[in-house]
């Protein structure tokens, strides 16, 4: 074993990539690099085996060179018109090896390279589709459905078109239910492209329900009723993702406590009409609910979003005799909860969910492409 001597010998130019260092030491997220800091081939190589693939196995440039072509494809199916699909170089679109972008991303020039900004822009996509492939959670999702959905049943009932919540004892009919088996792949792919750390595990609404009743108070008694079902505890919703923007419940309590009686001795009768009255006088009182964080949330979309932790247990394939219970995890969906005027009003303007993704594709197109490109682009297009 050779002897180590301490030396600051480097080959070639002593030099400190700062925007890279910088990025690492403070926490800037890769999809806001503009490059990387790699010399060579030698070197990508190196960053591949250490980002977890294993080029000597025949199956991993297979699993590259598979989620370089989805890349391309949702760059160009998302972020391009037609007429701006041909100005990504050959040499990006169609590599004779897809490492070779992780090189043309490090060149260091201080003139605008299309080929390093095309390469970039393809391996942050990459980024976020090997993610998704690698996500535990979302092979197990088959599991992880029947499991939330198999509670859920208990406390959704249907009879024929009409849907209802309940606990055995109350019982709420609901207006709409919608029921969110999955989101697309292109969709999660998306929704990690506009986040700041776009891992697939800060995906929070895989699964989940929206519930949409007459009135807000309606909204008030179904959390209730959730509650009283167990589904809702304070030890199993993520308090960091709860969204209230729907029920002011000071002004809420204030209401409920001068109709309390009323509402007991409504009877069999189910009392949508003394609801409507107390939302009426909720809406005198209550104080707008502007707690939201997400940034494409449009003007006048109003619910209660509720993230929920439920422990899911798959079987242990290879456990050995002592293993006498499944393998669990935590898993998070989302329950959310609307009355009628606020479902309304998400079918069109700033709250619909068109508005909503069109604001998600802008910010993911800006962080994936760069100012930049987006500048380069349009001048190629106005030539």
């Amino acid at each position: 074993m050779s002897e180590l001597k301490a030396s600051l010998k480097c080959g070639g130019k002593f030099s400190l990539n700062w925007n890279y260092l910088n990025a690492i030491a403070n926490g800037v997220s890769a999809i806001d690099l503009g490059a990387l800091a790699l010399r060579n081939l030698h070197d990508a190589r190196q960053f591949v085996r250490e980002y977890g693939f294993d080029l000597d196995q025949p199956a991993a440039p297979v699993l590259i060179r598979r989620a370089h072509r989805e890349a391309v494809d949702f760059i160009l199916c998302t972020f391009l018109t037609p007429e701006q699909a041909e100005l990504i170089p050959t040499e990006v679109s169609h590599p004779d090896d897809p490492l070779h972008l992780l090189v043309y991303a490090s060149l260091r020039v201080q003139h605008v390279d299309a080929r390093r900004m095309w390469s970039c822009a393809v391996l942050k996509v990459m980024h976020g589709i090997f993610y998704i492939d690698n996500n535990l959670k979302l092979r197990h999702f088959h599991a992880i459905r029947a499991q939330v959905f198999g509670t859920l049943d208990e406390v959704i009932r249907h009879d024929g078109e009409r849907h209802y919540l309940t606990d055995g004892e109350m019982c709420l009919p609901m207006l709409h239910y919608d029921r969110k088996d999955n989101k697309g792949r292109n969709s999660i792919l998306l929704k990690l492209l506009q986040k700041a750390a776009y891992l697939a595990a800060d995906i929070f609404d895989h699964l989940g329900v929206r519930l949409v009743f007459a009135t807000r108070f309606e909204c008030l008694l179904a959390l209730r009723t959730l509650q009283r079902a167990h589904l809702l505890s304070v030890t199993n919703v993520d308090a960091e993702r709860t969204r209230n923007t729907l029920l002011d419940l000071e002004a809420a309590k204030q209401v409920f406590n001068k109709y309390r009686a009323q509402l007991e001795h409504s009877g069999e009768d189910y009392p949508v009409e003394l609801l409507r009255t107390m939302d009426a006088e909720l809406a005198e009182l209550a104080q707008p609910q502007t707690r939201c964080d997400n940034p494409h949330s449009g003007s006048g979309f109003n619910s209660i979003q509720v993230t929920v932790r439920k422990m899911i247990h798959v079987q242990q394939l290879d456990a050995g005799p002592e293993q006498d219970y499944d393998v669990g995890f935590f898993f998070e969906y989302e329950i959310q909860l609307m009355d009628e005027a606020s479902y309304q009003r998400s079918l069109t303007g700033p709250a619909s969910h068109d508005a909503y993704k069109k604001r998600q594709v802008d910010t993911a197109r800006t962080r994936v492409l760069g100012r930049d490109l987006i500048r380069w682009i349009d001048g190629q297009v106005a030539n």
